[in-house]
């Protein structure tokens, strides 16, 4: 008998849609550290980025219960659309953009979980992190968003242009601009990683 850990997310859809509520706490569990970290990066402010979390699944539920889901690709790439979008009705109702902070009340590498060795690592571990947090609240948003999308939700360019409502050549063009521009931060700087 397979368990819910195991299903797939086609499973654990119908499952919910079917009334069984741990098969949508597995969805949960399985997403939560990749959706929250891209809302997180977005907005930069941990309560905000908790406030839209819920949002984003309590979207998600109201969309499954109601049917209105449709496979057109994965489950994931769906739940970051709708927290990309979440973020920039946001911005667009309170018509300013994103704070930018260094000194979050919340390590970003602390919730996507990397493994440190020993106090010396932890703290160059926790230095490099925030060097490259302060280079990419630095790059223009579209491309810190590819980059963020990119290297820390794990998804594929093509996911990206859906989410971002850009063409697969935009994706990578910005995606290309933002590393150049990140190597020439770390010239300029003298930053070593």
């Amino acid at each position: 008998m397979r368990t819910l850990d195991h299903a797939s997310d086609t499973d654990l859809i119908r499952a919910f849609q079917n009334g069984d509520t741990g098969a949508f706490e597995t969805l949960i569990y399985r997403y939560k550290d990749k959706v929250f970290t891209s809302i997180l990066f977005f907005v930069k402010d941990n309560y905000l980025a908790e406030d839209l979390f819920q949002d984003v699944f309590i979207k998600i539920i109201d969309t499954l219960k109601n049917k209105r889901y449709t496979e057109e690709g994965k489950f994931l790439p769906w739940a970051l659309r709708i927290a990309h979008n979440l973020c920039v009705d946001y911005f667009r109702k309170v018509k300013r953009t994103p704070t930018i902070r260094t000194n979050d009340n919340q390590d970003i590498f602390e919730i996507l979980q990397i493994s440190e060795d020993g106090p010396d690592s932890k703290i160059m571990q926790g230095q490099s992190h925030e060097r490259v947090r302060q280079m990419l609240d630095l790059l223009p948003e579209e491309q810190r968003e590819i980059i963020v999308l990119r290297h820390y939700a794990n998804m594929s360019f093509k996911e990206i242009a859906l989410i971002t409502n850009c063409s697969i050549n935009t994706a990578l063009g910005r995606m290309r601009y933002g590393l150049i521009n990140l190597r020439k931060m770390m010239i300029e700087k003298q930053i070593a990683l």
